[in-house]
């Protein structure tokens, strides 16, 4: 067969796309990539019949190909703007009755791509039925092989170049070859290793644990994936997730994850845990598995959700990213629902839909299909892109591939070749929504931004908030000299803070968490009921929560790089002085509890709306007929805690009415469950986040820190946690079984745990600040506290919790009395070695009083070997079983 070379002189032209005002955006340009096409892809595209199947793929080495019918067209993309002749090869595939796609193409070198001269670049074409045709070298396009593959009869759906200038080619059934040319370029075929390596020959039973598993007769491969810089290989099939890692001559099957279900499941959890009939709706879910990415997250799986019985029938795309592990876990992925939601047509439909991810270390991610290119992100880590869709839909334009080249999203348009999506400079660090609240509060009169006056210590604080607002604004659209020339005049930099600037952040902070949902239809017109299938409304509500915590950190950001972050210094919060930072946390702390308490909403709808209802009552919070109840609560995130005692008063009143352990224990166990999970959210964030919100080395003396979940007062956490323990122990444990006593009695524990866990808190800080006085009045009401709370537990025999709880918080009286009661002489000396002199007291306080009980004499004071020391704070900590 003889082919030929076309040469073309390629000039840059990397001017922004102005043909089209399809290509239009609000937050990106669309810029033409690299050098014109070259004149035989132009010429391909001006002859291909309506019928043509079109496809391009676009390689980071600077190679595309495009196929056009029968028709391949391989090319190098020139990046300068200097003219150059750069090569162009028109081939001929071998004749199939299925149509090409850019996917049955790749090519390879003996040298890096990039930098290959045409003689080292080589090319194979697979025909969706199996025949091979191979071309050892570019440079001589008239010489090639052929050869046909033994794919069982199925068709093939992708090729890939892997190491040692071999391929390994796929069919849609999972028939997996790897193809080898010789020096003569014959292609020699095998079948690719399965569920071999170290784990081989050790039973299939026992190789299933370690994540190797046999491949069934009827599994569909949805997509394959080689990523050269781990020299891995995926394959995404209807069985779940394999990876072999491929050498020069050979390759290992290391794992294959069974990952369908759990992936599944966690969409549909994202998507409909909020419809009363949760599942119903379950079993009516389908998922199809579009494309596969890797990151350094984890692999990306590109998945679109659907439910037939849906009014209208939405597909959900969905981007989930999967942790590698022995053992596939819901805890190893995160599931981002993104906000393209187009009406469901087909499945078909749906596998035109692909996924490029520009940079592995970077969330930003690019969903297209022949229409459209949609902005987002996978979730899997801080940043990402502005939500948006792109479309391509002008006459006669359709994207027919796209790829990553030079770090770049790029894609490959009909009426515009290649075009690259680039983010805006302008375009705002927060989410849509969340900028346009803020542009709308510092807007003046006639809805133009405020000016800056000229005597700046004149402005009223009301202002002085709209226009640090305006600087915030300015910082997130990436002009941070505007910004921070802004906060100058506003707050001259003379190394002081000021009350006002503390009043004033903590007020910008408010804002953001206790946001309006401007852009939210449902704040503007009614709703239908929620049971009445209106499935968008825990995804929109959980958006609003995530976009919050968003704003939240660029706002964090925004002070740190503009020094007012060092320059904050305390607020009245509470009645009480707190860190201004420790604030800012506080707020973000309850934006995570509120997720958890809408992941909760969701599957507990009518304990949760209920208490809902009452909280709202209690603060005498309206509810406008277009918005449901749930929208008003999770709208005020920082009142989020005003939920806790609303739900033990649901929890008290079914004690009250139902003597059959079955009607209330749901209740309850509910209730422990809602309460402790928003607890250790806001911990878990308070913790892996300290260091954001830790004051500078050179700060002074801090207020007393008193974190909301450690709380007093009526309707305050400590108060919440005190009242369920009083409540459990005596209407629900005496009247459960030993399964539930069991239960309860460990989510006591946890709730316990959190309460203590504030006490701790609250005592460090006055130990920092040399509150001497203070400290030790806490101290004794935390020890009396702290020895109410355990020893019901220790009466009632739960001496696993409670040895856990008494070790953690060094309740030595405690430990002590356990000992006793266990006649546990052994455990006790080890308690006497671990804490010293620490517990000396308590040893001989119990057992004086042991040795009474029993009529024996007392003992003689010990005298310690060294100084005593506080008791008041856990110095060694033992994790909560």
């Amino acid at each position: 067969m003889l082919g030929f070379t076309a040469f073309t002189w390629i000039q840059s032209t990397p001017t922004r796309v102005q043909s089209h005002a399809a290509l239009n955006s609000h937050h990106f340009d669309i810029q033409t990539f690299g050098s014109s096409l070259p004149v035989k892809v132009m010429e391909a595209l001006t002859m291909a019949d309506v019928d043509d199947h079109i496809s391009v793929k676009v390689e980071a080495s600077g190679w595309a190909w495009m196929v056009c019918g029968e028709r391949l067209i391989i090319w190098k993309v020139s990046q300068t703007s200097v003219a150059k002749l750069s090569v162009c090869k028109d081939l001929q595939l071998p004749s199939s009755e299925f149509a090409y796609s850019a996917d049955l193409i790749s090519i390879t070198s003996s040298r890096p791509l990039d930098s290959a001269p045409i003689p080292s670049v080589s090319a194979l074409a697979v025909s969706p039925d199996g025949s091979a045709r191979f071309w050892p070298s570019l440079a001589h396009d008239g010489t090639y092989t052929e050869t046909s593959l033994d794919l069982a009869g199925h068709v093939c759906n992708y090729v890939a170049a892997v190491k040692g200038g071999s391929f390994i080619v796929s069919s849609y059934r999972g028939h997996l070859l790897r193809l080898t040319p010789d020096s003569s370029g014959k292609l020699h075929q095998r079948p690719v290793q399965q569920g071999q390596g170290m784990l081989s020959g050790i039973g299939r039973r026992v190789s299933s644990l370690f994540g190797i598993r046999g491949q069934p007769a009827d599994l569909t491969v949805f997509s394959v994936l080689w990523v050269k810089e781990t020299g891995c290989l995926y394959s995404l099939s209807s069985c779940g997730l394999s990876k072999w890692e491929v050498d020069e001559n050979s390759e290992t099957q290391v794992l294959s994850w069974s990952t369908n279900q759990i992936i599944t499941d966690s969409i549909t959890d994202a998507i409909w845990d909020s419809e009363s009939n949760y599942s119903e709706i379950k079993k009516g879910v389908n998922v199809s598995y579009l494309d596969i990415q890797y990151s350094k997250a984890g692999l990306v799986v590109l998945a679109a959700a659907w439910h037939p019985g849906d009014t209208p029938c939405v597909a959900y795309f969905c981007l989930v990213t999967l942790a590698e592990s022995i053992a596939p876990s819901p805890d190893l992925l995160t599931v981002e629902v993104t906000k393209y939601n187009p009406p469901f047509q087909s499945e078909e439909e749906l596998q035109k839909t692909r996924v490029v991810l520009p940079e592995p270390s970077s969330p930003a991610a690019y969903l297209y299909n022949e229409e459209l290119v949609f902005t987002c992100s996978t979730g899997a880590g801080r940043g990402g892109l502005a939500e948006e869709k792109i479309s391509f839909s002008s006459p006669g334009d359709r994207i027919r591939g796209g790829g990553v080249c030079a770090g770049l999203p790029v894609f490959f348009s009909q009426n515009s070749g290649l075009v690259a999506v680039l983010a805006r400079e302008s375009a705002s660090l927060l989410p849509e929504t969340m900028e346009e609240s803020l542009c709308t509060s510092v807007a003046g009169p006639e809805g133009t931004p405020l000016e800056t006056p000229p005597k700046i210590d004149m402005v009223a604080q009301e202002d002085k908030t709209k226009l640090l607002k305006q600087a915030f604004l300015q910082f997130c659209r990436h002009d941070l000299v505007g910004a921070q020339s802004m906060v100058y005049e506003l707050f001259p930099s003379d190394g002081e803070g000021s009350a006002e600037l503390d009043a004033v952040v903590t007020q910008i902070d408010l804002d953001l968490v206790d946001d309006y949902p401007a852009c939210d239809p449902r704040w503007a017109e009614s709703v239908p009921d929620e049971g009445a299938g209106f499935t968008l409304t825990s995804l929109i509500l959980l958006h609003q929560l995530e976009d919050k915590m968003k704003a939240h950190r660029c706002l964090m950001d925004f002070l740190l790089q503009t020094g007012l972050l060092d320059r904050l210094t305390s607020t009245t919060v509470r009645m009480s002085p707190m860190s201004t930072r420790l604030l800012l946390c506080e707020h973000a702390e309850k934006l995570s509890a509120a997720i958890v308490l809408k992941n909760h909403h969701a599957k507990h709808p009518e304990l949760v709306n209920t208490a809902i209802l009452s909280a709202l009552k209690k603060s005498n919070t309206d509810i406008l007929a277009n918005l449901t109840p749930a929208d008003v609560f999770f709208r005020e995130v920082s009142q989020i805690s005003s939920i806790f005692e609303c739900l033990l008063d649901e929890e008290e009143k079914a004690l009250k009415e139902h003597s059959d352990a079955a009607r209330w224990a749901e209740v309850v166990l509910n209730v422990n469950d809602i309460v402790k999970d928003m607890l250790q959210a806001a911990a878990q964030y308070r913790e892996t986040k300290a260091s954001l919100y830790r004051a500078p080395e050179n700060c002074g003396p801090e207020p007393e820190y008193i974190p909301w979940t450690a709380s007093g007062g009526a309707g305050g956490v400590r108060t919440v946690i005190t009242r369920q323990h009083e409540l459990i122990l005596r209407a629900a444990y005496p009247h459960a079984d030993a399964e539930l006593r069991g239960v309860l009695s460990e989510q006591l524990v946890a709730l316990l745990d959190s309460l203590l866990s504030g006490y701790v808190s609250q005592l460090t800080s006055l130990r920092r600040t040399g509150q001497q006085e203070r400290y030790v009045m806490l101290e004794n009401e935390y020890t009396q506290k702290r020895s109410e709370l355990l020893a019901p537990l220790l009466e009632l025999g739960q001496h696993q919790w409670v040895a856990a709880l008494a070790e953690k918080y060094c309740d030595f009286d405690i430990l002590v009395q356990l000992c006793e009661r266990t006649d546990n002489q052994s455990r006790l000396q080890q308690y006497m070695v671990k804490f010293a002199d620490q517990v000396w007291d308590a040893i001989y306080g119990a057992r004086s009083a042991a040795r009474r009980r029993r009529g024996a004499p007392p003992l003689d004071p010990p005298t310690p070997k060294y100084g005593r020391g506080s008791g008041g704070i856990p110095f060694e900590c033992t994790d909560i079983p």
